[in-house]
């Protein structure tokens, strides 16, 4: 029997925290979109049209390096406060290299380090029986 991966994802438009379960402690790892608050309050005072492609485009890029992430689990977790995680499924269901993924998404608040383990823990261990 082989034993699925399995991988929370804590997102929101600007950064994605990921927490494999697994049984041994997995060092985390984060993605961050390049189109961050701070990009976006420079390019307001520029032409409104060209700043929402510039957005556009950078989401775009920050979905497929998540997608990468995602292509290496069967299951996973998208967690957070934002829309961006159902933008994300959405995108990924016209893929068909996640056909064979099971991807949960829940909306959550913001959380603690210790928070977003704890939550992934929980919902995989339910999960799993």
């Amino acid at each position: 029997m082989t034993t699925s991966k399995k991988i929370g994802i804590w997102m929101d438009s600007e950064s994605a925290h990921f927490m494999e379960f697994t049984d041994e402690p997995k060092q985390d790892a984060e993605i961050e979109s390049t189109f961050t608050h701070e990009a976006k309050e420079i390019s307001l005072g520029k032409n409104e049209n060209i700043m929402h492609n510039k957005e556009q485009h950078q989401q775009a890029d920050y979905y497929k390096r998540l997608g990468e992430v995602i292509k290496n689990y069967d299951e996973v977790l998208l967690f957070g406060p934002t829309n961006a995680k159902a933008e994300l499924v959405n995108l990924l269901k016209t893929d068909h290299h996640f056909d064979n993924i099971k991807i949960e998404v829940m909306s959550t608040e913001k959380m603690t380090e210790n928070q977003l383990h704890a939550f992934v823990k929980d919902h995989f261990s339910k999960t799993s029986h």
